[in-house]
């Protein structure tokens, strides 16, 4: 089966709050914002330009990841769609942060490694594709 992945044009940043802590509700509405809610931590994945606007002052913050979207939606009876992404990634060693929705699934890489990173995942048969500049 033949991937299909798009680039998103955002640069994001992952975040680590307190449990506890309660965003803005203004924050869920933008686009590309991902949370989920342990009793250990509250983790947040926007677009970085978010952190600045919302007055967003996490625990710890890495900056400077990419998004590769995979080309959805997935049927859950489909099995080893992030195996294949992530172990072309892993024999690379290039480190991802994995997100999946409902419909689909995301690689975060960081952005001084996406060239490696489209060109492993294009060599393991995948196709991707970056955003119309301007955007």
């Amino acid at each position: 089966m033949t991937l299909t992945l798009d680039l998103l044009p955002a640069t994001f940043a992952v975040c680590r709050f307190d449990p506890a802590f309660v965003l803005d509700p203004d924050l869920l509405q933008e686009p590309w914002v991902f949370t989920a809610r342990t009793d250990d931590e509250l983790s947040l994945v926007c677009d970085e330009q978010l952190l600045a606007r919302f007055r967003l002052e996490p625990g710890n913050t890495e900056s400077g990841w990419r998004a590769l979207k995979v080309s959805g939606p997935l049927d859950f009876a489909l099995v080893g769609i992030l195996a294949q992404l992530t172990g072309a990634l892993a024999e690379a060693g290039i480190s991802i942060f994995a997100i999946s929705t409902f419909d689909t699934d995301y690689l975060l890489v960081k952005a001084a490694v996406l060239a490696d990173t489209v060109s492993t995942l294009e060599q393991a048969g995948c196709k991707v594709r970056t955003p119309a500049r301007g955007r």
